[in-house]
């Protein structure tokens, strides 16, 4: 697959202790987003933030157990995207999901590999 030009990103923010079946939300919705095919998932560990609560998470050296904010982006067609963006969202419970226009320069994925 190779992708080019108009596409759309899917950006989800959570916590780093949301879980979904005793797993990662993050890691759950990587392995998700790969199962439907779409072309790419990154997640991105914070190392302060806030949410709807407004109570401040930030990493430091004795904070073994803090809630940091975990990005995940993921980027496909809009077509893609939209046809699995209910299933998706409806993995967070709490966060905020954002959903905008991005444009692919370049997509070429490498050989794949056994997991």
């Amino acid at each position: 697959m190779n992708l080019h030009g108009k596409a759309k990103t899917l950006t989800i923010y959570i916590g780093s202790h949301d879980q979904v079946n005793g797993k990662p939300l993050y890691h759950f919705i990587v392995e998700r987003a790969r199962s439907l095919g779409l072309a790419g998932a990154t997640v991105t560990e914070g190392i302060e933030g806030y949410g709807g609560a407004s109570i401040i998470h930030r990493a430091g050296l004795l904070d073994l157990s803090v809630d940091l904010p975990i990005v995940i982006e993921i980027i496909d067609t809009e077509e893609k995207i939209e046809r699995h963006l209910a299933e998706l969202t409806a993995l967070v419970g709490g966060g905020i999901i954002t959903l905008r226009d991005c444009e692919i320069v370049h997509y070429l994925p490498g050989p794949k590999r056994e997991l």
